[in-house]
């Protein structure tokens, strides 16, 4: 089996290298090793973690990048090789794109595969259980017409804004997306069994185990897209919805909407619908056995899914990576429409 991505979630883990692989020790047992023709990205999913500066040369040298989350998903720090980065044509294309009609039809074209994907995985869900629980087969259909209701209004949006420099006019598409947002999270409780309490959608700081299972999904994508955005020459702090911040990767937060549904909504929802228990310590973070369970599920999802795309079934990682290089190649001129990837239900 190819090891593609490498995640370290043992404290006192030690990362170093041996000839063309990395390996991973604890109290001088080796514990898990991975080739360097197949990985692809390193994840540290625990504290008192240390590695080598020959395992850090070794990445960089290989264009491995190695991600760190906290105990709640929220990635802390990135490692990549210094000299990565995108070609200068691709970035300066993308700086003028937000003060004109391109940086205007992104973000539309973003908040639709958003919008777009949440309705399909709401009747993903439904059709499964149309036989079987008739009432929520139509519950859940009815909560994703109204999700889809919201396209209507990104499509009028669209053809009113002229660029992206008034703070009213992200705000406007941002209401949108928003209220689609809250239909869907509605139709989500339908599917959370009772005994998880789901207070509806709750972000940074939930206390909920299932908002806690999906925040630390996110984070784990956060690190993916990151990376298909940097490969693709792209700046990850210059986006088009989310507003620029020191710090905040905009852009991440942007190409993240349209895989966040197909990726880890229906990865956790999996696991829950498994009755797999989202354990919670005393502070209500995620146990460690669960942390990787989820690292694992939304990493299988990225691997080992495919959905169809350009007209035929390509792997998950294989259309983010290409959604991220059609993005650039629009920026640049190259493409005449960036096309959000919708996800089969």
């Amino acid at each position: 089996m190819e090891i593609t991505t490498l995640a370290i979630d043992q404290f006192g883990s030690y990362l170093g290298k041996h000839s063309e692989r990395l390996q991973v020790k604890v109290k001088g047992q080796l514990v898990a090793e991975a080739p360097l023709l197949t990985l692809e990205n390193v994840l540290i999913l625990s504290g008192g973690v240390s590695l080598s500066s020959d395992a850090l040369r070794l990445c960089a040298e290989n264009g491995i990048p190695i991600h760190c989350l906290s105990s709640r998903g929220e990635p802390y720090a990135a490692l990549y090789a210094a000299g990565l980065g995108g070609t200068v044509a691709t970035r300066r294309a993308q700086y003028e794109a937000y003060k004109d009609a391109r940086g205007v039809a992104l973000a539309a074209a973003f908040a639709m595969g958003k919008i777009q994907n949440q309705a399909r995985l709401l009747k993903y869900a439904a059709k499964n259980r149309k036989q079987k629980a008739p009432e929520c087969y139509a519950a859940l259909q009815a909560a994703a017409k109204k999700v889809a209701a919201h396209l209507n209004g990104v499509t009028q949006w669209q053809r009113t804004a002229t660029d992206l420099n008034a703070e009213t006019t992200r705000a406007a598409l941002l209401s949108i997306e928003g209220r689609a947002a809250q239909a869907y999270w509605e139709g989500v409780g339908m599917l959370a069994p009772a005994a998880l309490a789901w207070p509806g959608r709750v972000g940074r700081g939930a206390h909920d185990p299932l908002n806690a299972a999906l925040n630390y999904g996110y984070g784990v994508l956060y690190g993916q897209v990151e990376r298909a955005i940097l490969l693709a020459g792209l700046d990850p702090y210059a986006g088009f919805i989310h507003v620029d911040r020191p710090g905040k990767p905009s852009l991440v937060l942007d190409l993240i909407e349209e895989f966040r549904a197909p990726i880890v909504d229906r990865a956790i929802l999996g696991i829950v619908g498994q009755g797999i228990a989202l354990a919670q310590d005393a502070e209500a973070r995620l146990e460690m056995g669960i942390r990787r369970t989820i690292a694992q599920r939304v990493l299988e999802r990225l691997e080992e899914s495919s959905e169809r795309y350009e007209g035929k079934k390509q792997k998950l990682r294989w259309i983010l990576q290409s959604q991220a290089r059609h993005l650039a190649a629009y920026l640049r001129g190259e493409r005449s429409l960036y096309a959000p990837f919708l996800m089969g239900w």
